[in-house]
């Protein structure tokens, strides 16, 4: 007899009772209790455990199950489980995986056991798997989906309603129809929906939609976006002769924009992505995750220390130019991640390109400059009603500098960022919180050396 656990049980009861019974040493009440949940709710609780009780419990999942449950699981995930199963579970849960989760699971395997998860599946999967290894990670066509429903044009309707039967349980998907000449060359695509509601004697070239497909080398990430864009269910992926080898679905599109967006906040931010569950990441792992952005916005804030000894006389002569410090470096910085966060959108939107560097620049500049007029102004009131002219002229003056700077060189660093092939917003945020601090008190202090000096 299986129990079944209602949804509206609490989430925090159902962990509190798992956590009993793996204390326990008999383990026969927390199989029972585990198969008692929906797909969902053992997802969420294998997601809160650590590495360790994680593979005690997947293990007392049903057959049925534990492959429904291992499917959904992230890669990084499912490659700490394989080290704790047994080799035969191992063969049959890879075997039953499709082709692209297959290769998502292989990239996260040392070589060694790869080859041996290779070695076990029948002759075809092996080659379907091949040919997505056969690209190198990050392409569209290492993602690839080589299961897929072809027709030719001069086929009918019937006849190619006749191949989705055909394909029902192997293909990505049977919505799309690829429409191939005989060499395999891609002509379009034809919808499902077209050939159900056209009569069965009607040749599929007078239905086709004609169409470009990805290349199998382009970034996944862009072709994602693309995909997603054009509202299509999937997109023929071809080679460098236009011969197709794969499709891409939207599905896998917006799976991968979310992990790169996740990627993206987390670098952003000034850490590394966890690769597991917030709750199931060991805190050396967490610690590990952060320490490399700290230290270089450590030696970055070095610069600033450097810059503030320089004018340590400066400070001691007139000691409330101390106070607008924290005014001056925020808002230098906001301007520039603003400038920043713009571009890097637009750059993913496909809006910029490398070769419009200096476009943006000036736009970017002209920009600061009204911010830095519009700043200025308000500062220069506020200041000089409160320290005098010259405090005032010194923070209306640095204001109108440093947004200026601050935008253009937010603006440029995700071009340039694009330009040497890495992410344009990691590459943006560290050097413009080193860059724009450091500038923003040499013009600040520099204003005043020389305000105060007349």
């Amino acid at each position: 007899m299986t129990l079944h656990i209602s949804k509206e049980v609490d989430f925090s009861t159902i962990s509190t009772l798992i956590q009993e019974h793996l204390g326990s040493p008999d383990f026969n009440e927390l199989a029972f209790l585990l198969r008692g949940l929906s797909l969902q709710q053992t997802l969420q609780q294998l997601h809160r455990l650590p590495a360790k009780d994680m593979a005690i419990v997947y293990r007392l999942l049903a057959k049925d199950q534990a492959l429904g449950v291992f499917q959904r699981l992230d890669p990084a995930i499912q490659a700490e489980l394989i080290g704790s199963l047994q080799q035969d579970a191992v063969s049959e849960t890879f075997a039953g995986m499709a082709t692209d989760d297959r290769v998502a699971l292989l990239d996260e395997l040392p070589a060694q056991l790869a080859a041996k998860l290779l070695r076990g599946l029948a002759p075809e999967q092996r080659e379907a798997v091949n040919v997505l290894l056969g690209y190198r990670a990050g392409v569209v066509g290492h993602l690839m989906n080589p299961y897929f429903v072809t027709t030719r044009p001069e086929l009918s309707v019937a006849e190619s309603l006749q191949r989705v039967r055909g394909q029902l349980d192997s293909a990505e998907s049977i919505y799309t129809l690829v429409v191939t000449d005989e060499t395999r060359r891609l002509l379009g695509v034809v919808s499902l929906r077209a050939l159900m509601a056209a009569d069965e004697e009607q040749r599929v070239s007078e239905l086709l939609t004609v169409g470009a497909g990805l290349h199998a080398e382009q970034p996944a990430t862009e072709a994602a976006r693309q995909v997603v864009l054009s509202k299509e269910l999937l997109i023929p992926v071809v080679d460098s002769e236009q011969r197709v080898v794969g499709v891409f679905s939207s599905t896998d599109a917006i799976s991968i924009l979310a992990a790169a967006d996740e990627e993206r906040a987390a670098r952003g931010s000034g850490a590394e992505p966890l690769r597991r569950p917030y709750l199931s990441t060991a805190v050396g792992s967490l610690v590990k995750s952060r320490i490399v952005w700290l230290l270089v916005l450590a030696v970055g804030a070095s610069l600033t220390v450097q810059v503030l000894s320089s004018f340590e006389e400066t400070l001691e002569s007139m000691v409330v130019l101390s106070l607008f410090i924290p005014l001056i470096v925020g808002i230098g910085g906001n301007t520039g991640n603003q400038a920043a966060t713009t571009v890097t959108r637009a750059i993913a939107m496909g809006d910029v390109r490398v070769g419009d560097l200096g476009r943006v620049m000036l736009r970017e500049l002209c920009v600061g400059l009204i911010l830095g007029l519009c700043l200025g102004t308000l500062g220069f009131a506020l200041a000089g009603f409160i320290f005098g002219g010259s405090i005032a002229l010194i923070i209306g003056i640095t204001l109108v500098a440093l947004c200026t700077i601050a935008a253009g060189v937010g603006g440029i660093m995700p071009i340039i960022g694009k330009w040497l092939k890495v992410d344009p917003a990691v590459f943006s945020n560290p050097f413009i919180s080193t860059f724009v601090d450091a500038a923003g008190l040499i013009v600040y202090f520099s204003v005043a050396v020389a305000v105060l000096a007349n």
